[in-house]
């Protein structure tokens, strides 16, 4: 029985290593493929769903210069610094380098068969607790992530592609948050958030944001000048 019990526990300590291993490959290729795209410029509409705010459909256009160099140009509605969620490339998803992967299971997403891949950062004093990649393992694309931060809240962003599905860049994005003590995800800026009364502010505690983006006119590698960022 003892000789049984040593040989499952064997076997599982095996198929949990190789998971990982699985799970670690697989990072790697995502995280590769978006290390192709070393600068990129795009045009794009954002919409803003958070309570008490009402906001227009914004203009906006986004510079991005590899490892992280990102700026956003708004020309109305709601003011936001591209950090975090907002734009997609390998230094956001994949903003630590020393991590553990861990294979999670699998889950369809937007009618895609996704593998679940958990990272967990080895430094205890990160500000990251996890973030979870629905990954289309395909065609090596991220479908969802879920990021939790220690300082900065939880979000989650769904992505959906088209034109630049090659390169690994949304057409569009989803972002969801949490308005918990009325603190956005690292990132974002709302102009119009010290016009709220305390009330309002109360209210907000137990309420979601979402941004909704959409990008096109994409031009990617193509250089981008240090002084835009400036």
């Amino acid at each position: 029985m003892k000789i049984f019990l040593v040989s499952i526990l064997t076997f599982i300590s095996i198929q949990a290593n190789l998971f990982g291993q699985d799970a670690t490959e697989l990072v790697k290729k995502v995280k590769a493929k978006l290390d192709k795209v070393n600068d990129y410029v795009a045009d794009g509409k954002m919409k803003t769903n958070v309570a008490f705010i009402k906001a227009p459909v914004g203009t906006i256009k986004l510079y991005y210069k590899k490892p992280n160099k990102l700026k956003l140009i708004k020309q109305k509605g709601i003011a936001v610094m591209p950090k975090g969620g907002l734009t997609f490339n390998a230094a956001t998803i994949f903003g630590f380098d020393n991590f553990t992967s861990i294979f999670a299971g699998e889950q369809v997403v937007s009618g895609v068969k996704t593998k679940i891949v958990r990272l967990l950062p080895n430094d205890l004093n990160s500000d990251l607790v996890q973030s979870v990649l629905y990954i289309d393992e395909a065609n090596l694309l991220i479908k969802k992530s879920q990021t939790v931060t220690r300082e900065n809240g939880s979000f989650e962003t769904e992505m959906f592609y088209g034109t630049q599905a090659i390169n690994g860049l949304p057409d569009k994005m989803i972002l969801s948050f949490d308005l918990k003590e009325y603190k956005m995800p690292r990132g974002l800026t709302l102009e119009f958030e010290d016009n709220l009364t305390k009330e309002e502010k109360e209210k907000l505690k137990v309420k979601k944001g979402k941004l909704e983006i959409t990008y096109f006119n994409y031009i990617i590698n193509k250089g981008v000048e240090d002084s835009i960022f400036k």
